[in-house]
């Protein structure tokens, strides 16, 4: 059976995305892990399936799929792209989108940029959560080059160290035992920070069962947070990821707002049939 997906991007956060709002496809974990293998399967940093919402006022139920089949709560990059998406079926510029971790209140801006409301940062311990009550804002955990994260959740859990030099942290050598430290009973996004004003900060991160990407659109609401918790910041910066640059404010009610581009790649069609079950 094939069926249409479309291939999409925030700041190079790629996403492949199918829709089951009409019917279901069968998009079992497994069969979202095949498809987001890059070498055998279409390839993306998270497979985003759209399903039917079922509470009034929501436009849809995003499903979020990491590429080892394990699901996410929250991503930014992912809900811009659907958005955008749904603007185009539409017509219409704000929307609602509700994911495992909430909802997700959005708007297409006069630029074409996609502006959401990612919820209320989340700092207690046992939101993260963290394994014990420990002091979110200066985790007991290091690694060669890097040590003192704060930690807060975006709808997942993130911990951010801040750096001197960004370039100088070997991330993909030291990303995968932080994600799995036993401080992180779900395990954990860890974000690289370096502050390079009050106003701007570079980031990268190496997302959970994702690995490192060109950006993390949760990755940077927990940075601005975490960033201004530290007093490193106000609650407003631009982020520079390696895909392009995102704007962050933490208002005073405690939500954050992630504005940033979205791009559609390609669309393609897919046999289901060929993958596994």
């Amino acid at each position: 059976m094939f069926a249409p997906f479309l291939k999409m991007h925030g700041c190079g956060n790629d996403f492949v995305i199918m829709d089951e709002r009409a019917a279901p496809l069968g998009l079992t974990p497994a069969r979202a892990a095949a498809i987001a293998d890059r070498h055998l399967g279409v390839g993306c940093d998270q497979f985003i399936v759209l399903e039917a919402a079922s509470t009034h006022g929501v436009d849809a139920f995003m499903r979020i799929y990491n590429p080892d089949g394990s699901e996410s709560g929250a991503c930014g990059n992912a809900t811009r792209c659907v958005v955008d998406l749904l603007a185009r079926e539409s017509g219409r510029q704000v929307f609602t989108v509700q994911t495992i971790s909430g909802l997700l209140p959005s708007r297409v801006l006069d630029d074409g940029r996609v502006e959401v409301d990612m919820g209320p940062a989340r700092m207690a311990w046992s939101q993260i959560p963290l394994s014990a009550d420990i002091d979110t804002l200066h985790l007991p955990l290091s690694a060669p080059g890097v040590s003192d994260p704060a930690a807060v959740s975006m709808g997942n859990p993130h911990a951010t160290f801040f750096v001197d030099a960004l370039d100088a942290v070997d991330i993909a050598a030291i990303g995968p035992a932080l994600e799995h430290d036993p401080i992180f009973p779900a395990r954990a996004n860890i974000g690289f920070a370096q502050i390079l004003s009050p106003e701007r900060i570079r980031l990268r991160v190496w997302e959970r069962g994702a690995g490192l990407t060109l950006a993390c659109g949760s990755g940077a609401c927990a940075t601005i947070v975490n960033a201004a918790r530290r007093g490193l910041t106000g609650r407003r910066a631009t982020i520079e990821v390696d895909g392009g640059v995102l704007e962050l404010a933490w208002r005073e009610d405690g939500h954050v707002l992630m504005t940033g581009p979205t791009a559609i790649a390609f669309r393609g069609e897919i046999d289901l049939a060929a993958l596994p079950a």
